[in-house]
């Protein structure tokens, strides 16, 4: 692989960093990356080089001498920002596995903040008949409005609500909202009539809430009663008092993982919902105050030995985060090779990141598994 220039990989910050991915907005410590772990699964078929987008004209595309094939299909990533580099990393070390695996060929280019449009700009000069990228909801956004030509584009986020995307664009993403949806029509086929949401205030556990509430309704079910999350004792005091007076069929905690455990004391032993923030490789006996909580998460973490992937090397990281986006560059790599035999209107495919269907918006429907947590340990909720 050859690196981008140094004046282009600025350094990073030891910070906490946030990573968007849709709605999915974590704010995470990680490690950076080594070099090994950026690197293609193997030294063998794939062809993957960085290009600076701020040189000009763009490196082309890599060419065998043996066949004098290019790579058709070109990944855009912010792989030099401070910000976002380390999910682009992952994503790029998921999307090369699986290219490793197919004995593919493709093109990264990696571009800063700010630089979305000089790295597409690269692309389209590379001649790629299929783009994947952006990774940022706010390069999307730019992209998005730029009125670009492009080939067929995987963009790995989404735009907000009801805002169309431009012409041959895709949305492929990680959003809470696909699992909020799943968790509501599940509460609803078990027979809950009632429902409690206790929220944080955080934008993404608003908008996971919002998102099972929305498909709670459509389903059938009444408005349901809203309580806020909050760790202050006065607070946690009120919330008891409060799911005292009343009856509810299920609850949904839209709360960040590391506050599920003490919301869910509160709940006692109504069947609890919540997101997959809360599979983060808690010690064995902190998994057991999460007993019977249900969530749902990518077949990647939670069916590991699936056939939908076999055969793609896999990375230890340290945080499930990580390994997410890992995923997502695996399907992403995969839809792209679908696209690069021609368009389409209907696809469907068994990921990494779950049962993955194209609408007719030209968003991707992502299903992930149910799983549950019982006696310290995570299970399908349901047995196959």
């Amino acid at each position: 692989m050859i690196a981008p220039s140094p004046q282009v990989r600025r350094p990073r910050s030891a910070a906490p960093w946030r990573v968007v991915a849709g709605a999915l907005a974590l704010w995470l410590g990680l490690p950076a990356l080594s070099a090994a772990q950026s690197a293609p699964a193997s030294d063998a078929k794939p062809i993957a080089v960085e290009v600076s987008p701020v040189a000009a004209p763009a490196t082309p595309a890599p060419v065998d001498e043996a066949t004098g094939e290019t790579a058709a299909i070109v990944l855009v990533l912010p792989l030099a920002s401070p910000t976002f580099g380390r999910a682009a990393e992952a994503v790029q070390a998921g999307f090369l596995a699986a290219a490793d695996a197919a004995k593919a060929r493709v093109l990264v280019i990696a571009h800063g903040d700010d630089e979305v449009l000089a790295g597409f700009a690269n692309a389209k000069k590379a001649g790629a008949r299929v783009i994947v990228g952006p990774l940022v909801r706010d390069d999307l956004k730019t992209v998005a409005g730029a009125g670009l030509e492009l080939p067929p584009t995987i963009a790995l986020n989404q735009l907000d609500e009801g805002a169309p995307l431009p012409p041959k664009m895709y949305s492929l993403s990680l959003t809470l909202d696909s699992d909020a949806r799943k968790l509501a029509r599940r509460a609803r086929e078990d027979g809950a009539a009632t429902v409690a949401v206790i929220a944080s205030d955080t934008p993404l556990q608003q908008r996971f809430a919002a998102a099972f509430n929305a498909e709670w309704i459509l389903a059938g079910g009444g408005a349901p009663v809203m309580f806020r999350f909050d760790r202050a004792p006065e607070a946690l005091g009120s919330l008891r008092r409060d799911l005292g007076r009343a009856q509810y069929d299920a609850v949904l905690l839209a709360i960040d993982g590391a506050d599920v455990a003490l919301a869910k004391s509160y709940v006692k032993a109504i069947p609890t919902f919540t997101s997959s923030l809360v599979n983060e490789r808690q010690p064995r006996e902190a998994l057991r105050d999460l007993d019977e909580l249900r969530f749902v998460d990518i077949p990647w973490l939670v069916e590991p030995e699936s056939a939908s992937f076999a055969g793609v090397k896999r990375r230890d990281y340290t945080s499930p985060s990580l390994e997410r986006l890992y995923a997502l560059g695996v399907d992403a790599f995969r839809v792209a090779q679908e696209f690069a035999e021609g368009p389409r209107e209907r696809l469907d495919l068994d990921g990494a990141t779950g049962h993955l269907s194209l609408d007719a918006s030209r968003q991707f429907v992502r299903e992930g598994r149910l799983m549950v947590f019982r006696s310290g340990d995570v299970v399908p909720a349901d047995p196959r």
